[in-house]
C-alpha cells in the first residue's frame, strides 16, 4: 500500500513538475489567457480551467490505457515487462534525470493548437475548455514526452494501473491554470507574481528531481541488473 502512494504521489508530482517546465507553462500561460478573456465572471473562469485540467486528465488516461494495455495485453511483451521491466527502468530514470538536468539535448516537434482555434474552442464553454485540454494536453515536447513516457508510464505499467497514475499527472499539469483562475477570483494583481514563481519554481525542481531520478536509477540498476 505504502509502495502505491508512493507511486501515485510521484505521478501527481510529474504532473506539476511537467506543468512548470518551460513548453508546458507556455501552453498554459496561453489557456489561461483564453480562459480569462473569454467570461467576464472569474468564477466561471475558475470552472472553466476545471474542465481545461479535466481535458488534460482524460488525454492522458486514454493514452495510458492504449499503451500500458496495449503493452501488457500481447503474452510476450507482458513477460518481459514482467522480467525485465526493474532493469530497464533504472537506465531509463538515470536518462531521464540527466534531461532535466540538462545533460541530454532533445528535438521534439508537438502539436499545437492556434491563438485563433483556442479562442472558438472556447467560445463554446465549458466542453470547449474540455476539448482545449485534450489538445494542449497533446502537444507533447521533450520535457513532457521524457516525464510522460520516460517515467509515468513505467509507473504505470509495473503498478498496472492506468488511470490513477495519469490522472493524477494530468491534474499536476493543470495546476498553474487553476492556480491563475483561483487569483483572477480575487485579485487580478498577483497574476503575473504567481507566474514568475512557477517560472523560478521549474528549475528548482527540475533540478531536484533530476537528482532523485538519476539516484533511484542507478538504484534500479545496481539492484536490478548488476547484484541480480
Amino acid at each position: 500500500m505504502s509502495a502505491l502512494i508512493l507511486s501515485l504521489t510521484t505521478a501527481f508530482w510529474l504532473g506539476i513538475l511537467t506543468s512548470i517546465s518551460p513548453c508546458p507553462l507556455a501552453t498554459n500561460i496561453a489557456a489561461t489567457g483564453f480562459i480569462s478573456k473569454s467570461f467576464e465572471n472569474p468564477k466561471k473562469s475558475l470552472l472553466t480551467s476545471l474542465y481545461y485540467v479535466l481535458g488534460r486528465s482524460i488525454a492522458y488516461i486514454i493514452i495510458a490505457f492504449i499503451v500500458v494495455y496495449g503493452l501488457l495485453s500481447i503474452p510476450s511483451v507482458s513477460m518481459f515487462l514482467q522480467k525485465y521491466l526493474n532493469k530497464i527502468l533504472g537506465p531509463i530514470l538515470i536518462l531521464v534525470g540527466m534531461y532535466l538536468l540538462g545533460f541530454i539535448n532533445l528535438a521534439f516537434a508537438g502539436t499545437f493548437i492556434g491563438a485563433k482555434g483556442s479562442e472558438n474552442l472556447l467560445k463554446k464553454g465549458f466542453f470547449g475548455a474540455l476539448f482545449l485540454g485534450i489538445l494542449f494536453a497533446l502537444s507533447f515536447c521533450p520535457v513532457s514526452a521524457a516525464l510522460f513516457f520516460g517515467s509515468l508510464i513505467p509507473l504505470a505499467v509495473s503498478t498496472s494501473s492506468p488511470f490513477f497514475h495519469p490522472l493524477l499527472y494530468g491534474i499536476g499539469t493543470g495546476i498553474p491554470v487553476v492556480i491563475v483562475a483561483v487569483v483572477l477570483a480575487y485579485s487580478a494583481n498577483y497574476t503575473l507574481k504567481i507566474l514568475k514563481i512557477l517560472q523560478r519554481t521549474e528549475k528548482i525542481g527540475s533540478f531536484l528531481t533530476g537528482m532523485l531520478f538519476i539516484l533511484i536509477g542507478i538504484y534500479f540498476s545496481i539492484k536490478y541488473i548488476f547484484l541480480a
